[in-house]
């Protein structure tokens, strides 16, 4: 039974920095706007976190900004796929991949923020367009 215990103990402390290492990185473009880019989805999530989709002028690249009390995280070189109910992005930082999903049609007006690790979904959280 203790044996369990610090193993959850560690996945936690573990899944906590590698959260806390991904929401420190900083890009060289800033969390906020860019006039280099649209604003094409624009997300509230819980605990204060706003997510943002941008995608470039000249290259049509999409770009992920988040803020929230714990740090800022910005990304590039993402892809977007219309499934018909929803429109997926998706970013890649080391072995975490971000899925942002925009609702279509019946589910406009839904959001959602997913994050894996190594394929393993480790985070979930409905949020809504602004």
């Amino acid at each position: 039974m203790k044996t369990l215990t610090m193993k959850t103990l560690r996945k936690q402390i573990l899944l906590l920095l590698g959260s806390m290492t991904c929401l420190s990185v900083y890009l060289s473009l800033p969390a906020s706007a860019d006039s280099t880019a649209n604003l094409i989805l624009s997300l509230k999530c819980q605990n204060e976190y706003t997510v943002n989709i941008w995608k470039r002028h000249n290259s049509g690249e999409l770009l992920y900004r988040a803020t929230g009390p714990l740090g800022n995280l910005s990304l590039g070189k993402g892809t977007g796929n219309n499934t018909g109910s929803a429109q997926v992005y998706k970013f890649k930082n080391g072995e975490y991949e971000y899925q942002v999903l925009g609702g279509r049609g019946d589910h406009q007006g839904k959001g959602t923020l997913e994050v894996y690790k190594n394929g393993n979904s480790i985070f979930t959280q409905t949020c809504t367009p602004q």
